[in-house]
């Protein structure tokens, strides 16, 4: 949408999905800031209670209500809506999960083919784009949260004082392209790398356990910890995101280094998370390929 259309629906309520972490917080404060009326679902098991006190109405749904979800966002006019927080995958894999998350009709009805008659995949990319086409079906266009709150995108350059060794550099490059391809399969996002060899790689766990598991099996410490964007990347979700708990993971696992890509990264409470890398001596960089490029050339 361009920012003219946008203009035009700025006096609409803007329909906030949250889940897990702060970013959905961050997002309902730039979106009060900017005089915008936000209607948020808030994610049972997954978002924070705060978003009740920050947005002009709330309502906490379950993982699998999406008739729910589409009749409060219908109830109060919601025609435009953003997405934030991750949502944990995990949870549908658990004993009893569909017990505990009992889906409606209307779920039912949109992920059979996902679910029961496992006609489709159940890739992040897959399901995400099924929901905002059921919501978009219902009149709710899924914008990127990006879009409100352009500021979280961390642009090109070190983030830190500290720079890259020759050494990180070449770790950097490397697994780069390792988490490039593993984006283009949507397996995961990010790999921690040692001396030009994989560590650890995500996937449905999530960045941290991801790091966690790499500082296990690394008790030297000094690995760098590589987070991109997927190349077919839908800014509206599951953007690349990092923060304060990034910094605590790796400096738990003993990661010496932490590269992002610029400009298709979300960094939460940036002045918090310089100061934080500075004193757990971990590097932090924001690279794109152009940069790579000229580096490697």
């Amino acid at each position: 949408m361009s920012g003219k259309n946008l203009h035009a629906l700025s006096d609409d309520p803007v329909g906030l999905l949250a889940g897990w972490g702060h970013l959905p917080i961050v997002v309902a404060h730039a979106l009060r800031r900017q005089g915008r009326r936000v209607c948020c679902l808030g994610v049972k098991d997954h978002a924070s209670g705060e978003l009740a006190e920050i947005c002009d109405a709330f309502q906490w749904v379950g993982l699998a209500r999406l008739g729910a979800a589409l009749r409060f966002f219908r109830q109060h006019e919601v025609r435009q809506a953003t997405m934030a927080g991750k949502f944990h995958k995990t949870l549908i894999y658990q004993k009893w999960a569909w017990l505990k998350h009992l889906p409606d009709l209307r779920f039912v009805r949109t992920f059979y083919p996902h679910f029961i008659s496992l006609e489709k995949d159940r890739q992040d990319d897959t399901l995400l784009n099924t929901l905002v086409e059921a919501f978009a079906i219902s009149g709710i266009r899924f914008l990127p949260a990006v879009q409100y709150a352009p500021d979280l995108l961390i642009g090109a350059g070190a983030v830190t004082p500290r720079r890259p060794t020759t050494r990180q550099q070449k770790d950097i490059e490397f697994g780069w392209h390792i988490a490039k391809h593993m984006g283009g399969l949507d397996i995961g996002q990010s790999v921690c790398v040692k001396d030009q060899a994989v560590l650890a790689v995500e996937a449905i766990e999530g960045t941290d356990h991801c790091i966690r598991r790499a500082g296990s099996l690394c008790g030297a410490g000094g690995f760098c910890v590589v987070k991109v964007a997927k190349p077919q990347q839908d800014m509206r979700f599951d953007v690349p995101t990092v923060g304060l708990g990034t910094l605590e993971a790796m400096a738990a696992a003993g990661a010496g280094l932490l590269a992002v890509e610029a400009s298709r990264t979300i960094l939460l409470d940036k002045q918090a998370f310089i100061e934080q890398a500075m004193r757990r001596h971990i590097t932090v960089v924001a690279v794109d390929a152009a940069g790579l490029m000229r580096q490697a050339a």
